[in-house]
């Protein structure tokens, strides 16, 4: 934890670094166009460059991860002057690291010639990655540019949709048959100038690409030289197919603590691997579009983007609210009578709104949680939606009688506690439900639950309270 404080840190304090010298640059630059006399002129042209230098320094001693960190936390304008800065040679590598929404603004900077070089520093499936974001000619001359082997490689890893394996898999893999010895093994590794990342195992397999087994490089080590590969390597292993969802592999990642794992067709033979950067990756990614949709916003938003552009992206989810507010209206207005008739309806109300907001919202997290990891089936569903009920019936009275008495210590009257308690469990009731059967709905009809659960809910239980709570005191106080 330390080590991960320590590093975030780093990160920050470049940022920090990169946003001075901008501003130094900034600052130059403006008595630089204002500067009449030539010699001072000068003078302040030669500290604007070394400005530069100084930024360009810098940023090359920086990971492509950390730069992406710091275009991300740029404004547009200053975001512009790094990317210059940065060397050709990373483009590729940085394009990677950044949202699709900086992504964006960064190859709308770039001309053509530049975009094919950027690419052409990549693996075939880091090239599927940024596809989906280049121009059509830009991928066109790619292609030309690759080899029979990786443009076929490059079409099967396009093939395949996001959420799949087969978009996450790399092709880079050291492959060996079963039948040779440990020392032809690693005089084979010798005679290479590096190994894949990440390559904890090889890849066992017969004349047809069939996988066989894996092999562990620990084995490997420790072994007898002399010793055959069948007789060390491992026939137990987790492999995935190329059509298999993403999610599941990253969960059988974390389950088993894998390092690398091979990607098979339904023949059996090997076609990929997956590795443990690219899940975590993915992870990270499937963590933050969460986060955003649980907000009712996008994640083609940048942090920067045009005001306009922002307003686009937000108003979905506000005119949903919008609607949900004029129906909370509505059903206040249906009771505006009981309410000018016992003013303490209208302090309490928000009470009962919120709490089952708040209970609705806790329900739909762990429903949601649980759809994402694959723990919820057909035989146990209807044992979660009572235990849900039963939470919520158990809160309602807990706090309902706390609330109820809270509201006959206030306004002295033992009826409206009573009240209270009743609609505050009828309203956690309904949360609970509603909590429960909304996310299915939507995975139901292959909606993604995190998106907007959390917006109709709030919206439920905000005119079911209202409704319960002013329908309760209208036929027992009024």
């Amino acid at each position: 934890m330390a080590e991960k404080q320590e590093k975030r840190t780093a990160t920050e304090t470049h940022l920090e670094q990169v946003v001075e010298l901008l501003h130094r640059h900034e600052l130059v630059e403006n008595l630089v166009s204002r500067q009449e006399n030539t010699r001072n002129g000068l003078v302040e042209s030669l500290v604007h460059r070394q400005h530069l230098t100084e930024l360009q320094q810098l940023l090359d001693r920086l990971h492509p991860a950390d730069i992406a960190y710091i275009l991300e936390a740029l404004p547009l304008e200053q975001r512009l002057v790094v990317w210059d800065l940065v060397k050709a040679g990373r483009d590729g590598e940085i394009l990677l690291e950044t949202s699709d929404a900086v992504r964006e603004t960064l190859i709308a900077h770039m001309d053509e010639d530049e975009l094919v070089a950027a690419t052409g520093q990549l693996d075939t499936d880091e090239i599927a990655d940024l596809a989906p974001d280049l121009p059509r000619e830009v991928i066109l001359d790619v292609f030309k540019a690759l080899s029979t082997e990786d443009r076929e490689q490059l079409r099967a890893a396009m093939s395949y949709p996001e959420e799949a394996v087969g978009a996450l898999m790399d092709f880079e893999m050291i492959e060996i048959r079963e039948d040779v010895t440990l020392e032809v093994v690693l005089r084979y590794l010798r005679r290479l100038d590096q190994l894949p990342d990440h390559t904890d195992q090889l890849f066992v397999v017969d004349r047809e690409e069939r996988l066989q087994g894996l092999l562990p490089v620990n084995r490997l080590l420790v072994s007898d030289p002399d010793t055959l590969v069948a007789d060390v390597m491992t026939r137990d292993y987790t492999s995935f197919m190329p059509e298999q969802d993403a999610h599941e592999a990253a969960s059988a990642f974390e389950r088993y603590d894998l390092v690398s794992a091979p990607v098979i067709d339904a023949e059996g033979c090997l076609v990929g691997r997956m590795t443990v950067n690219a899940v975590v990756d993915y992870i990270r990614e499937s963590k933050d579009t969460e986060t955003l949709a649980a907000g009712g916003l996008s994640e083609d938003e940048d942090l920067f983007a045009s005001v306009w552009k922002s307003v686009r992206n937000r108003w979905a989810w506000l005119a949903v609210n919008l609607v949900t507010a004029f129906i909370a209206s509505r059903v206040i207005g249906i009771f505006e009578h009981s309410i000018s008739q016992l003013v303490a309806l209208a302090a309490l109300m928000p009470i009962i709104a919120g709490i089952g907001g708040n209970s609705g919202n806790q329900t739909t997290t762990m429903i949601v949680r649980a759809l994402a990891l694959g723990q919820i089936t057909r035989d146990n569903a209807q044992k979660l939606f009572f235990k849900e009920i039963s939470v919520s019936a158990l809160n309602g009275l807990i706090w309902g009688s706390i609330v109820g008495l809270f509201a006959f210590l206030i306004y002295h009257s033992w009826q409206l506690g009573l009240v209270m308690t009743g609609a505050m469990a009828l309203n956690l009731l309904l949360a609970a439900i509603m909590g429960v059967v909304i996310p299915l709905v939507m995975e139901k009809f292959d909606r993604d639950p995190a998106i907007g659960s959390s917006v109709m809910i709030t919206a439920i239980t905000d005119s079911g309270g209202f409704f319960i709570f002013l329908g309760l005191a209208t036929i027992f106080l009024v």
